[in-house]
C-alpha cells in the first residue's frame, strides 16, 4: 500500500466492510444495480462516507465527494485539496446513463488515490473504469474479499450473469397487495371494493413509481380497476414512468383514465397480437398510444418473452409490475420476476386466488419484514425453481 495513505490495510478492509454492510440496506431501492458503499478520506480520518440510496439516484462517489463538499464548509471540515483518497467497495463506473461517470467524478475532485474493495463482475464493464483512472494519472488499489459482492451485492452477480446477458430483459419488481388470508381481492363491501392496503402503503406506491423506467400491467387491471398508473405526491411527479398494457385484442377504451392522467402520466404502450383491428388501433393512436404489435402465446395471451424482449429494447431497465393474480402468476410461473413487495393490509377475508404458493423460503432471498402504518410489508429478491 503506498505510503501516502494514511490508512494500512486492515483499517481500509475495516471500513470497506462497513460501507458495504450499509450499503445492503438499500438493496431493495437500487436493485438491480449494485449496493455501493464509499468514503473520502483525509488528514488521516475519514471525512465522508455515501451510499448508492435509490435507483436513479447519486451514485456512491457522487453522495460521498457531495457529503465531503458540504463538511468543508464547516468548522474542522477538511478542504478538497487535502482530500488523499476515495474508498470505494466497487469499481467506479465508467458508462454515462441515468446519472453521470464515477470515475470523471473522482477525477475532477483532485483525488488522486483509489481504494477499490471489488471489480465489476459484469464483463461489459470489468475493468474498464480501473483503467481510464490509471491512466489518468490516479493511483488505484484493489483490497480482493474486502467488499465480496456475494454478501454485499449477490443480486447483482444474477443480474450480471452470463446467461442475464446472452438473454438480456428488464428487472421485474412484482407489487401486490393481499387481505390477511391472501386474497388479492377484499371482501365484498369492503370499502371501495378495491383498496387493501392502508394510506401508508398507498403514499409508497407513488414513491416506488418513480424510481422505475415503466409499469406494466394487463387489461384485467384496466378493466376492473381503470387506473391512471402515474406517479401523484409524495412521490417525485416530475420522474412518471412508461405505462405498458398488455391488451391481446385491444379492448383498451379511449377514454380510460390512464389517457387523463393527472399529473399526467408517462407514455402508453399497448401490446397486442399481430394484425390489430385497425378502427379500435386508431382509436387508441388517436388517444395518445403508441399500439405495438407483438407475437401471441395463443389468442388470448402474449408471448411473454417477446414482450420481455421488446421492454429492453426500448430501454426500459427497470420494470414495476402492477397486474392481477393471472398476470402476475404468469410472470412467476415463467420465471420473470425478480423481486417481490407484497403488503398484507389489515383485512379479513377476500376473494379470488392467492399467491401465497410462490412465497416460500426456498424462493426468496435477502428478506426484509417491515411495517407501514397497519401493514405488514414483504421485500425479497424471487428466484424461479431451476
Amino acid at each position: 500500500m503506498d505510503a501516502a495513505l494514511s490508512l494500512d490495510p486492515t483499517a481500509l478492509r475495516t471500513l470497506l466492510h462497513e460501507l458495504a454492510m450499509e450499503a445492503r440496506t438499500h438493496r431493495f431501492e437500487v436493485a438491480p444495480n449494485p449496493c455501493v458503499g464509499a468514503a473520502v478520506l483525509g488528514r488521516g480520518r475519514v471525512v465522508s462516507r455515501g451510499w448508492h440510496r435509490v435507483w436513479g439516484g447519486p451514485h456512491a462517489e457522487i453522495d460521498a465527494l457531495n457529503a465531503a463538499r458540504d463538511s468543508a464548509q464547516h468548522d474542522g471540515g477538511v478542504p478538497p485539496e487535502e482530500w488523499e483518497a476515495i474508498v470505494v467497495t466497487l469499481e467506479p463506473c465508467s458508462s454515462v446513463g441515468k446519472t453521470g461517470s464515477c470515475t470523471q467524478a473522482v477525477l475532477d475532485s483532485g483525488i488522486r488515490h483509489v481504494v477499490v474493495g471489488a471489480v465489476d463482475p459484469d464483463a461489459r464493464h470489468r475493468g474498464h473504469g480501473l483503467e481510464l483512472l490509471e491512466e489518468a494519472g490516479a493511483a488505484v488499489y484493489t483490497l480482493p474479499g474486502a467488499a465480496p459482492l456475494e454478501s454485499a451485492s449477490p443480486h447483482y452477480l444474477r443480474w450480471s450473469s452470463f446467461d442475464r446477458v446472452r438473454r438480456p430483459r428488464p428487472w421485474i419488481i412484482a407489487k401486490w397487495a393481499q387481505t390477511l388470508s391472501g386474497q388479492l381481492s377484499p371482501p365484498e363491501g369492503e370499502g371501495d371494493g378495491r383498496t387493501i392496503s392502508g394510506p401508508e402503503s398507498l403514499a409508497a406506491v407513488h414513491q416506488l413509481r418513480s424510481r422505475c423506467d415503466a409499469i406494466l400491467t394487463g387489461m384485467g387491471t384496466v378493466l376492473a380497476d381503470d387506473p391512471q398508473l402515474n406517479v401523484r405526491e409524495p412521490g417525485d411527479t416530475s420522474s412518471q414512468p412508461a405505462r405498458i398494457v398488455l391488451d391481446s385484442s385491444l379492448r383498451l377504451s379511449p377514454n380510460a383514465r390512464i389517457f387523463h392522467a393527472e399529473p399526467a402520466g408517462g407514455p402508453v404502450y399497448v401490446l397486442t397480437q399481430m394484425g390489430p383491428d385497425p378502427v379500435r388501433l386508431r382509436a387508441l393512436t388517436d388517444a395518445g398510444a403508441t399500439v405495438v404489435p407483438v407475437r401471441g402465446a395463443d389468442r388470448q395471451h402474449l408471448e411473454l418473452r417477446d414482450v420481455h424482449t421488446w421492454m429492453w429494447e426500448a430501454g426500459f431497465r427497470r420494470v414495476l409490475l402492477e397486474a392481477g393474480p393471472e398476470m402476475l402468476e404468469a410472470h412467476l410461473n415463467a420465471g420473470f420476476v425478480d423481486q417481490i413487495q407484497v403488503v398484507t393490509g389489515n383485512v379479513r377475508g377476500g376473494v379470488g386466488p392467492s399467491l401465497g404458493s410462490f412465497l416460500v423460503p426456498e424462493r426468496l432471498r435477502e428478506r426484509r419484514d417491515s411495517e407501514r402504518g397497519n401493514d405488514a410489508v414483504l421485500e425479497a429478491f424471487w428466484v424461479a425453481p431451476g
